[in-house]
């Protein structure tokens, strides 16, 4: 067989001892052993000093061999397999510990749950508590007479006969028939759940008049309050020289006054204020309007003190 080209390179450990024997012949030559060391009596010199295992050049690539010559060539170690087999340990033994827990719940007896039937309880003795009165329960005073929760008219001040609804209550028609669009609103408050209104008013000298109302919804599916309260603010904020402040006390509650009058042929200029705030299923609406202008003591008292009213 025919010996390969180039000899493959050696390990350090042969490096050194080729460096110790540099008179032993190289991998592939066909001399015998002792053909180039010469006799005894003349020992064959070295050309060339070995050099040191450091000082050796980097040995060139070698060639792929053929099949079936020189020596066979190590096959890399394949990655990954120390890997897979502990990822394969670890699903069996999740999958052993799993199969364990169900065999040992399925062995257990069953608890028993709590019946659900139960034994009354008995009741401590002693006097029950009062009821609270309508003035420390805020439902029992909005359930009652709401033209009692409205502001009382001002000494001096005179009745009118303008209102909507009778006796101080106002009905869903009677509401609706103050829009501009009466038939739109009143299928508006259906679908609020519109329950009662009171309302208020009087002439408080010479042009200047107030209307009060208080609006109550039954707020069963929604929270038809406070969609109305934003209703009104958001119509007013909307208008033309319109002045604003908050009210105290309401957090939401704002009250407006136009600094310019309503001019019609005919008629003498009407300045106006209004004011909107809630409370709980109750609306507050306040209406003032006087020939002379308004400013904003005259919105903001009337609406600050009916709200505490609530």
């Amino acid at each position: 067989m025919r010996e390969p080209e180039r000899a493959p390179v050696e390990p350090p450990n042969a490096v050194a001892e080729s460096a110790q024997a540099p008179d032993e012949p190289a991998q592939g030559s066909t001399s015998p052993p002792d053909a180039d060391r010469g006799s005894a009596e003349t020992p064959a010199e070295p050309a060339v000093a070995p050099a040191r295992p450091a000082d050796l050049p980097a040995a060139p690539a070698e060639a792929p061999a053929a099949p079936g010559q020189g020596p066979a060539a190590r096959r890399p170690r394949r990655r990954g397999r120390t890997v897979l087999l502990i990822g394969a340990a670890a699903v069996l033994g999740l999958v052993a510990g799993t199969c364990t827990g169900y065999l040992v719940q399925a062995d257990r007896e069953p608890t028993r749950l709590p019946p659900l039937s139960q034994p009354l309880l008995r009741q401590s003795g002693g006097k029950a508590p009062a009821p609270l009165s309508a003035a420390q329960d805020r439902k029992v005073r909005t359930d009652g007479d709401l033209r009692t929760l409205l502001l009382k008219k001002p000494r001096g001040a005179k009745d009118v006969d303008w209102l909507p609804g009778s006796d101080g209550w106002i009905d869903l028609a009677d509401h609706a028939e103050q829009y501009k669009k009466p038939a739109e609103m009143f299928g508006e408050l259906v679908g609020r759940e519109y329950r009662r209104g009171a309302v208020t008013g009087w002439n408080a000298g010479g042009n200047r008049t107030v209307e009060i109302e208080l609006i109550q919804y039954r707020q069963q599916e929604s929270t038809a309050a406070a969609d109305m309260n934003a209703s009104g603010q958001y119509w007013a904020e909307h208008e033309d020289h319109i002045d604003s402040w908050p009210i105290p006390g309401t957090g939401s509650g704002t009250a407006y006054v136009r600094t310019r009058p309503d001019t019609k042929p005919g008629y003498l200029p009407l300045y106006s204020a209004r004011a909107f705030a809630y409370r709980g299923d109750i609306v507050m609406e306040i209406w003032v309007h006087d020939t002379e202008p308004l400013h904003k003591a005259d919105i903001l008292d009337l609406a600050e003190r009916q709200m505490e009213r609530l």
